[in-house]
């Protein structure tokens, strides 16, 4: 059985992977759409600026923007002695500055990390984590959250979700463009099969970004559990938690598709364990079992 140091090089290596096969993907993407559609690429190139300024605004307002969907309020540590000291000494031990606490009212179990960088972080918690963890566990949970920060899981996913949302909107653009206009290509087969490939893949495109998205984030919420249990030095505290938020079954309200994978596990509720591979491609977390039975066993 692999150790905790073990799993955190076997967990940037994968991840590794999958951002490059990311990145790959959204290059050969993008040029086939253009290429094949007939599309001119400096027109495209302007969209693309025009897009990704949006998104960078958005990138740079997200902990503001999630924290405002999610309604949560400031922490304080008169009404959150636990949850602010654990972070408050957690952050000293991952030697990062301490990130700004957030409470959610809501009895489900839940929490997660946000924002651009470790200077500019945020963990928030529900009220029902906050109740019915004892200290030990809670620690796990924050330490899982902290390593988010250390890893700056926070600002790849945030990337990630821009590239995605930049793919999208750049398929759904030369489609509906493309719809409406010809193409300024010659018609003969090779034309046909090309054009028949970009609508393939502009309808595909965003798919399997949404896909590689999920297995990041997948990926990398095994990587912050072994980070997590290195930092508290008992992995047993966050395993014991994930127990307790796995058979808790209540919904997170302010929770929705976008930010789910932003959380230490799904708040929507809406999956099981023992799904088959396919679908579990959707998942935005691993099987919790997965996760309890490799800190357990380190």
């Amino acid at each position: 059985m692999k150790n905790i140091y073990e799993q955190v090089d076997e967990n940037k290596f994968r991840s590794g992977l999958v951002i490059a096969s990311f990145i790959i993907f959204i290059t050969a993407a993008t040029y086939l759409i253009t290429y094949s559609l007939g599309f001119d690429i400096s027109a495209v190139g302007i969209a693309l600026i025009i897009s990704g300024v949006i998104s960078f605004i958005s990138y740079y307002n997200s902990d503001k923007i999630i924290l405002g969907i999610s309604g949560a309020s400031p922490a304080n540590k008169r009404d959150h002695f636990d949850f602010y000291t654990v972070a408050e000494n957690l952050s000293r031990a991952a030697r990062i500055p301490m990130p700004k606490l957030y409470v959610i009212e809501d009895s489900a179990m839940n929490a997660f990390a946000t924002g651009r960088d470790p200077m500019h972080a945020v963990v928030c918690a529900t009220t029902g984590i906050l109740s019915r963890l004892n200290r030990t566990e809670l620690e796990g949970v924050v330490a899982h959250e902290l390593s988010h920060i250390r890893n700056y899981d926070i600002r790849l996913m945030s990337i990630v979700t821009i590239l995605v949302g930049l793919v999208t909107l750049l398929a759904d653009i030369l489609l509906r463009t493309r719809i409406r206009g010809r193409s300024n290509r010659d018609e003969g087969n090779l034309g046909a099969i090309l054009f028949i490939a970009g609508l393939v893949m502009a309808i595909l495109s965003p798919i399997v970004a949404q896909l590689i998205q999920l297995a990041i984030s997948r990926r990398r919420e095994f990587f912050a559990d072994a980070s997590g249990a290195s930092l508290t030095k008992y992995p047993e505290g966050l395993a014991s938690a994930l127990e307790k938020i796995a058979a808790d079954k209540e919904p997170l309200e302010a929770a929705n598709k976008a930010t789910a994978h932003l959380y230490i596990a799904n708040p929507l509720k809406n999956h099981h364990d023992s799904i088959g591979w396919f679908a579990g491609l959707f998942n935005t977390h691993p099987p919790v079992k997965e996760r309890i039975i490799a800190l357990r066993g380190t």
